[in-house]
């Protein structure tokens, strides 16, 4: 049976594409076989989450952890089939995927605002055309909807 004992970021890491999270000594402890063993980052020392999708992507990154003289390696995902491991993941990362949310809801009242304003000059367009054309009635419809 293994769980996760410990899982703290020494730091994280955030840009447009991905949240790192930055393991460290004693930052990161699971249990195994009722026996705890500590993260060493001797292989992988990060994971790597897609900000958009909030998906693990290093999941081929192995991670070692020792007890003693023992070391056992486990692999990411191995680490992600683990419920507990991925709850307390997505905690940590979740801040991070709150403020793109915030930033995809700019993007969509940007493009509001874009769509609003190229309906706008569409209609001046049809009233040039109803005027080119001489149709009152569509002059005076379309006038109403500025």
């Amino acid at each position: 049976m293994i769980s996760v004992k410990m899982l703290k970021p020494y730091y994280i890491k955030a840009d447009d594409q991905y949240v790192r999270i930055i393991l460290a000594y004693q930052y990161f402890a699971v249990v195994i076989n009722k026996k705890v063993y500590q993260f060493i980052p001797i292989e992988a020392k990060e994971i790597r989450i897609n900000r958009k999708t909030r998906k693990v992507e290093n999941v081929g990154a192995r991670f070692a952890f020792q007890k003693g003289k023992d070391i056992v390696y486990m692999t990411m995902s191995e680490l992600i089939s683990l419920p507990d491991f991925l709850f307390q993941l997505h905690s940590i990362a979740k801040p991070y995927y709150d403020s793109m949310q915030m930033d995809s809801k700019q993007i969509k009242d940007v493009n509001a605002v874009i769509i609003d304003e190229l309906e706008h000059q569409n209609i001046k367009r049809l009233i040039d055309k109803a005027l080119d054309e001489r149709d009152e009635e569509v002059f005076r419809k379309l006038v109403q909807l500025l």
